[in-house]
């Protein structure tokens, strides 16, 4: 992950606003290695600007856009749990190799850190208007991804809190997400009958009709093509999440006799 990249993606699609405001902080001390010694005046390489297209910058958009949801969430039942580090770390190491996990852990140290200096209610405030932002530049498609990360490392201590939770309802409401997708996507992953249905939002006693419904609904919503521009990696999170509200559906079929 180069450190230019990351700020060339906030040249466009985050330029200003609370989430560009979050990112000068964030990306502060990484951004000083950029920094021309002789005039302090911030040196960022012409191809690294240059080379941003529309999608590397909707991607960088994204990217960072996790990093401080993932603040928000990692802390909102008031610990900061290893496994839950060790889950965004091995994200950044997967994607974009070791040099990732290093600039990746300063990037939500300092988030971190920004938190405890302006206090709960500051914290709250800009996480709102950051998500309103996300809601203004990115796909209902991939406001849906973002959420699915955000589930993800919230199940990765082995159990989700009602306060982490709370906290990704209150970020996808924001992000103009309705937030039964998060009790949905929690389901994600599950083996039981009563899992499958969570995954597709319905009761066991919906009709065979709002079965096939619920199901097209959300394959619609969850279409890897549709994160397509975030790069292969996003790409593929999304293929594998496509594939457990596939097997959610099956389970249910199967249970029900419905042929496909």
């Amino acid at each position: 992950m180069a450190i230019g990249k990351w700020i060339g993606g906030f040249l466009g699609l985050l330029q200003g606003g609370p989430l560009g405001a979050l990112a000068g902080f964030a990306l502060g001390s990484l951004f000083d290695t950029l920094t021309a010694k002789s005039d302090q005046t911030a040196y960022i390489p012409d191809d690294d600007i240059h080379r941003t297209t529309e999608s590397e910058g909707q991607r960088n958009g994204f990217l960072f856009s996790l990093m401080v949801l993932s603040a928000d969430v990692i802390q909102a039942d008031g610990r900061i749990m290893h496994s839950e580090m060790e889950c965004l770390r091995n994200f950044l190491r997967s994607q974009f190799g070791s040099q990732a996990v290093t600039e990746g852990e300063q990037i939500i140290r300092r988030l971190f850190e920004r938190r405890k200096q302006m206090g709960e209610t500051w914290w709250r405030s800009q996480i709102d208007a950051c998500c309103r932002q996300i809601a203004q530049v990115m796909t209902v498609e991939q406001r849906l991804q973002l959420v699915s990360y955000l589930v993800l490392l919230a199940k990765a201590d082995g159990t989700v809190s009602q306060d982490e939770i709370q906290a990704i309802k209150n970020d996808a409401a924001n992000m103009g997400i309705d937030p039964a997708n998060v009790d949905q996507m929690t389901g994600l992953g599950g083996k039981t009958l009563d899992d499958a249905y969570k995954v597709l939002g319905i009761t066991p006693d919906a009709t065979d009709e709002e079965v096939r419904t619920a199901y097209r609904q959300m394959a619609l919503k969850h279409h890897p093509d549709r994160v397509a521009t975030l790069g292969e990696d996003v790409r593929k999170a999304a293929e594998k999440k496509f594939q457990e509200i596939n097997d959610a559906k099956d389970r249910i079929y199967k249970s029900r006799g419905i042929k496909k």
